[in-house]
């Protein structure tokens, strides 16, 4: 039997203020980090990052779609965001993070928003942990569009319909987060 450690000991990392962590380079909205053999991005001056699945009272899904220059196509997405990005509002609420993003990008507020989960989307390259929202009682109140660095159209797909929608959507080369498969689970419960 070679002499390497059991699982339990090889995924056993220790706590974070005894983990040597070095900054490999640091960019404007980007660190890449380093502990011990492993490299990962972080964000800078984010708080957190949500996701809001919201649908309207008519059983819509709303959907993003937006360019993503690192896969060089268009992403259809749940709408999301950063929270504490924006300076002065550093200790914002991932609730009030989440209604601004969906206001933002989709042009709707909502009644009531709703934690629903919260998990890692990459968890081998990236340090992000995500909040899910359900947001409901959707009132179309703006336009749509995000900032204006952001180019985001805006989709409403009936919930019977979603599979089928993303489907042409990546015929059309048109890539999928997986989040928004995550999302269809808790839009339909």
């Amino acid at each position: 039997m070679p002499d390497t450690p059991d699982a339990a000991q090889r995924i056993t990392t220790p706590p974070a203020a005894q983990r040597q962590v070095e900054t490999l380079y640091e960019g404007k909205y980007l660190r890449m980090m380093k502990v011990g053999r492993w490299e990962y991005a972080t964000r800078k001056k984010v708080s957190g990052i949500v996701g809001i699945v919201a649908v309207t009272d008519d059983a819509k899904l709303v959907l993003v779609e937006q360019f993503r220059a690192p896969v060089g196509r268009n992403v259809i997405e749940l709408p999301a965001g950063l929270a504490g990005d924006i300076a002065g509002r550093e200790n914002e609420k991932m609730e009030t993070a989440a209604r601004r993003e969906l206001l933002e990008e989709t042009g709707y507020e909502c009644r009531e928003m709703v934690e629903l989960v919260e998990g890692v989307p990459s968890a081998g390259i990236c340090d992000e942990v995500i909040q899910l929202f359900r947001a409901s009682g959707l009132k179309k109140v703006g336009p749509c569009g995000g900032e204006p660095t952001e180019q985001i159209t805006v989709h409403e797909v009936p919930l019977g319909e979603v599979e089928a929608w993303l489907t042409n959507q990546r015929k059309q080369g048109k890539l999928v987060d997986l989040k928004l498969y995550a999302g269809l689970y808790f839009a339909r419960r």
